[in-house]
């Protein structure tokens, strides 16, 4: 993705202001919003079971 000038922005919230109309955009934000919290929760859980499975192969080795 290139460089966004102020133009370019502007442009593409006209954009999505005319597709999805005022009153629904809070509520695209909030489903927006949402998913990403979910998305990093799974990661970090992830993460996690991913340290504890190393640290059990760790374990298994001695």
């Amino acid at each position: 993705m290139g460089n966004l000038g102020a133009t370019e922005i502007l442009l593409i919230l006209l954009v999505v202001v005319l597709l999805f109309g005022g009153r629904k955009i809070p509520e695209l934000m909030k489903g927006i919003g949402q998913g990403m919290k979910e998305f990093k929760k799974a990661s970090h859980l992830d993460d996690e079971s991913d340290k504890t499975s190393a640290e059990h192969k760790e374990e298994e080795k001695k």
